[in-house]
């Protein structure tokens, strides 16, 4: 049995072993979701959907994922449920299960809802996860969360390469195998959180939810607004880059579908070795610094990458997803910092917005590329990353995490 000085104790380490296997669940969660768009070139072709339905299908999971998330993050705040991560993993189990039969486009939509379900559940309980585990250590922390997340969504299209592509739409239905794994995992991660919520039941004081700045309410509610700018801008040129980059390929340079997707998985491989810099960075520079340079610093390339040739746009892509991804840890952990004892709120409303405006941004590229060029949609989405320069705006919010920085 713990004695409450080990328990007291433990509060002040970084749990590595738990964070590890919520950073694996994340890679299993977001492999399992990244197959959607990874698929998209093979449901156009056999239902013959035009580029606006492929993004109101993303839109649907999107949005299923992003109205649900902040909701699911306050009950989180709450009335903490340390099994509702294995729980919310069984929707997208039965969604994989759904997609993989679907017949028609009403079908696909439901299963999307279904994962996207999944989704709004397993991001903010598991963030708070991450931060009961970091030590103080936050930024550490989301980065190795957010990179299983981002190797997730990397592995996910080559993979569909490798079995999806060849072997036809019934072999999604393999994928309910890891969500089988992810199941077990979060199982036995919720008995580590049970634990702890019966240590914070005992205490009387909660010093991971006091004040660490003195800004006022309007101050924080700017602030916030600012980061929402910066999410948009991000995660609307991610849908351009996630959901198209294989057709820009396909259209401009006869690329393969099969080699369309190698090139994606570079780029979002590129994105998650850059997420695990962003946050350990932030912890020692500033996350406001990073949250600037990762955004703003992305857009020369991004500008560049329309002009060049084949072998320069991969390139290039693989740059823009370093650069480009490190901010999101930064983000995360900088709003929590703002609103610290309304973690899961706070984590939900980001991953919410993550998530709605990555699926608005699929939805406005669709019906933009239907009606111009996918080519040309590339040209205006190279824009976005400038609104990086807001960042400047915020305040400087330099917390020490349990004296860490």
């Amino acid at each position: 049995m713990t004695t409450p000085r080990n328990l007291r104790s433990d509060r002040r380490k970084t749990v590595y072993s738990v964070l590890f296997a919520i950073g694996f669940a994340h890679l299993l969660n977001d492999m399992m979701q990244s197959v959607i768009p990874a698929v998209y070139p093979l449901l156009k072709e056999k239902f013959g959907f035009s580029f606006a339905q492929i993004g109101a299908i993303t839109l649907v999971f999107q949005l299923t994922s992003s109205l649900l998330q902040p909701v699911a993050g306050r009950l989180a705040d709450r009335h903490p449920r340390p099994y509702s991560l294995a729980a919310g993993m069984c929707f997208t189990l039965v969604g994989l299960l759904a997609l993989a039969t679907a017949p028609a486009l009403g079908w696909i939509m439901a299963a999307v809802g279904l994962i996207g379900c999944g989704s709004s559940v397993f991001h903010p309980e598991s963030s708070r996860v991450a931060q009961l585990a970091s030590g103080g250590r936050k930024g550490l922390a989301q980065s190795i969360f957010q990179v299983g997340g981002n190797a997730g969504s990397a592995v996910g299209p080559l993979l569909a390469a490798l079995i999806v592509i060849p072997f036809g739409q019934g072999s999604i239905g393999w994928f309910a195998l890891t969500a089988l794994l992810a199941i077990f995992i979060l199982v036995r991660i919720g008995r580590w959180y049970e634990c702890r919520l019966l240590v914070a039941a005992r205490r009387t004081a909660q010093p991971e939810a006091v004040r660490t700045h003195t800004l006022s309410k309007r101050q924080v509610r700017t602030a916030l607004g600012i980061l929402g700018v910066l999410v948009f801008s991000k995660y609307f040129y991610i849908a351009s880059m996630t959901d198209y980059f294989t057709f820009y390929l396909m259209d401009k340079f006869s690329v393969s579908m099969q080699g369309a997707q190698y090139c994606l998985f570079a780029f979002l491989a590129a994105s998650a070795a850059g997420t695990f810099f962003g946050g350990p960075l932030g912890d020692r520079i500033g996350r406001k610094y990073v949250i600037w340079g990762s955004i703003l610093g992305a857009a020369p390339f991004t500008l560049l990458l329309p002009y060049v040739g084949l072998t320069s746009a991969v390139a290039l892509a693989v740059v823009i997803g370093l650069v480009i991804s490190s901010a999101f840890s930064a983000i995360l952990v900088y709003a929590t910092d703002l609103m610290p004892d309304k973690v899961g709120m706070i984590s939900g409303v980001f991953f919410g917005l993550m998530f709605g405006l990555g699926g608005l941004g699929s939805a406005f590229f669709g019906w933009l590329a239907d009606r111009t060029s996918i080519e040309f949609i590339f040209r205006i989405s190279t824009l976005l990353p400038l609104l990086g320069i807001v960042a400047g705006f915020l305040p400087n919010v330099e917390v020490r995490d349990g004296g860490r920085r």
